[in-house]
């Protein structure tokens, strides 16, 4: 599927989130929507986890 197909799905979803669940429903799933970005990412290999956490604890 295309990036803009996903997008379109994407923008729907959260529509009808907001339109049944309210602002507080559409947060929480921009929130999900956020933490699974980022496993999507790490599984994919365009983020490495290992060299953020071993930066961090060399300093």
């Amino acid at each position: 599927m295309s990036a803009t197909r996903w997008c379109l799905v994407i923008g729907l979803v959260l529509g009808i989130v907001l339109a049944f669940g309210g602002w507080l429903a559409l947060l929480i799933t921009l929130l999900f929507g956020l933490i699974g970005l980022l496993v999507g990412l790490v599984v994919d290999g365009k983020v490495d986890v290992q060299g953020m956490l071993g930066r961090a604890s060399s300093r």
